[in-house]
């Protein structure tokens, strides 16, 4: 065959800078692009051959890296092409459409994003010049009779055809390998790429080092050519499962459960959704989850996929229905994309509800690593609050945890009607622990909430109504008092003269209380405390100080024996002492003291356990 020139079908010569350009930060892209090409040439070399009733030879990709002579070779036993095939496929419809993307780039002054430029045109065969300066194809196409071709071209629009020695069906395209691919000649970089991108494609992929002294006869096949995913789950154990994970995910620990999927109508969906167990020292990693498209690797940012509430899931999704060169913006606009990320979110509901249903005990033992999330999932998704809100569960005083339908059947008998549809919250390192005990040895239950998701969670779930019933929150130092409150007589409210003499700064509020283990706590003005709640919760600061109110309880015997010193008149200024020291509890009871409040805390105790030790000793 004599050498023929010919020049792309592309009116102008920028296309390959912006090939270039484009994905800079990630030019491997190309190891993935030509292994995909090699992996369909292979998979219709078999189609065709199954439809044409004679068998093709088991497939297989090899990647030959070359450091001495700066090439990378691809070689792979697919269909292959004829001379008419390589020119229509890699100079003419590979590139229809590209000399106007070019022109509507220079008209938009270049400032589309490289996510935005994948997929505009069939780009994948190109990518080998981010790495290479030259590029040859040498391929054989399986028609009987076919005569082998090559074809090259160095990073401009013209290209040559001469003959070929190849002897075998398939296709090779060796990289002369830029500047800006000389890390790709080494092997293990090479084989980082490969099991990066290609670690699940459907065909054998060996890697060869020329430059070693004894190259391997046998190399070793990179990938997995069936992943789990693709497996039948009736055919697979625990043990399967938890191995496939630490080879995703070696550094971490076993996953707490699993999902596999495996849907084919009204999209095709495979994967394996692992929930695993969190470490509360370490953010959550954003990129846990993998998609692929034919067991091709497309992105670890599957925020289009599945919602933020899911970010904790790991594993792999693989869809035949997202393309593989796909912009970000295209993918949120895919109504396929939509229908999958709606399926998962029913898939995790109905799987977390079958748990909950099947194994209490086991559902209760990965809450806290999967709470948050339930709780988040409940507050932004409407269809998964209505499967799990009913399972989302609480810390009781008791430290069992409990659903709110669970909250209300342990109601004692005595308080059910005046806490029909509430729930009383305690709030730890806010809310004052004596009123937890109080409440406890009325054997009212009491449910912990946290400081991120529960003010979200619990405002979302008032607003929300089930059938006829109400969810009202309410914070435990606020509702003490229609529990446990008595009449207070006018004897009673003299208290607050003492501590309103005693103390300046602070309103008070007396009120009398069926038990007398509490002196006093600080009440806090409830839409205050959502506002701080809320703020915390989204780690904003807040600096506006909240309503704080002392409520004291006269029947307190601390609380009586200060008003006996105050009301003989010659001991007021220890009564006025015992006030601070009443304050400084309730303070200690619920917030806590910063380091100014504790010092001054330390010194009036001091002086107070000085006079009082004084005045038995006289």
């Amino acid at each position: 065959m004599s050498t023929k020139k010919g020049t792309i079908g592309v009116k102008t010569a920028d296309i390959f800078p912006i090939i270039k350009k484009w994905l800079y930060s990630e030019h491997d892209i190309f190891v993935r692009e030509l292994i995909s090409n090699a992996c369909d040439a292979i998979t219709k070399r078999h189609t065709l051959s199954r439809s044409s009733n004679f068998e093709a030879p088991t497939g297989s990709i090899k990647v030959e890296v070359d450091k001495k002579n700066k090439t990378i070779t691809f070689s792979d036993n697919g269909l292959g092409m004829t001379e008419v095939e390589v020119e229509k496929y890699l100079a003419q419809l590979a590139f229809s459409g590209a000399a106007e993307f070019v022109e509507k780039m220079k008209l938009e002054g270049n400032n589309q994003s490289k996510d935005e430029i994948i997929g505009k045109f069939g780009l994948g065969f190109y990518s080998a010049f981010m790495a290479a300066d030259k590029v040859e194809v040498e391929t054989l196409s399986m028609n009987e009779g076919a005569t082998a071709v090559k074809w090259t071209c160095a990073g401009e629009t013209e290209y040559e055809f001469s003959t070929s020695q190849k002897k075998e069906v398939g296709t090779t395209i060796k990289l002369f390998v830029n500047s800006d691919g000389e890390e790709f000649l080494e092997s293990w970089k090479m084989r980082q790429v490969l099991r990066h991108y290609c670690d699940f494609m459907p065909h054998p992929i060996t890697l060869v080092d020329l430059n070693q002294e004894k190259p391997d006869e046998k190399p070793d096949v990179i990938n997995d050519a069936t992943p789990l995913w693709k497996k039948d789950p009736t055919t697979l154990v625990d043990e399967d499962y938890k191995n496939f994970y630490k080879k995703m995910f070696p550094m971490d620990g076993e996953p707490l459960f699993w999902l596999h999927l495996n849907v084919d109508h009204p999209f095709t969906l495979q994967g394996i959704l692992f929930f695993p167990k969190l470490n509360r020292d370490k953010p959550v990693q954003e990129q846990g989850l993998k998609l692929y498209s034919k067991q091709v690797f497309v992105s670890d940012n599957v925020k289009s996929i599945i919602p933020d509430f899911l970010a904790l899931l790991k594993g792999a999704i693989d869809s035949t229905d997202i393309p593989l060169n796909v912009s970000r913006s295209a993918l949120q606009g895919d109504p396929n994309i939509k229908k999958i990320a709606n399926y998962i979110v029913k898939k995790v509901g109905e799987s977390l509800k079958k748990l909950f249903n099947n194994d209490r005990a086991r559902y209760e033992t990965v809450w806290e690593d999967i709470g948050l999330f339930v709780k988040y999932g409940c507050v932004s998704d409407t269809k998964f609050d209505e499967m799990m809100r009913s399972m989302v569960l609480f810390k009781n005083t008791d430290g069992k945890l409990v659903t709110l339908s669970d909250y209300q059947t342990l109601i004692p008998t005595l308080y059910q009607e005046k806490l029909k549809d509430k729930y009383i919250t305690f709030e730890k390192n806010i809310s004052d622990e004596t009123l937890r005990s109080q409440l406890h040895k009325e054997n009212i239950p009491v449910i912990e909430i946290d400081q991120m998701i529960d003010p979200h969670f619990t405002q979302h779930t008032e607003m929300m109504k089930v059938g006829e019933q109400n969810f009202q929150f309410v914070a435990i130092d606020t509702e003490i008092e229609n529990l446990l409150g008595e009449t207070t007589s006018d004897a009673d409210l003299k208290v607050k003269d003492l501590f309103t003499e005693s103390i300046k700064e602070t309103e008070f509020e007396v009120k009398a209380m069926k038990s007398s283990s509490t002196a006093a706590y600080f009440k806090v003005d409830q839409q205050m405390k959502r506002f701080q709640q809320m703020t915390r919760s989204m780690g904003q600061k807040f600096d506006m100080p909240s309503k704080r109110t002392l409520v004291i309880n006269p029947h307190h015997p601390l609380i009586k024996n200060a008003m006996t010193l105050w009301n003989d008149g010659k001991n007021k200024e220890l009564a006025h002492k015992i006030c601070y020291y009443v304050q400084d509890l309730a303070q200690i009871s619920s917030e806590g003291l910063n380091a100014e409040a504790k010092e001054a805390f330390v010194t009036r105790s001091q002086n107070l356990i000085q006079e009082l030790t004084g005045l038995a000793i006289h």
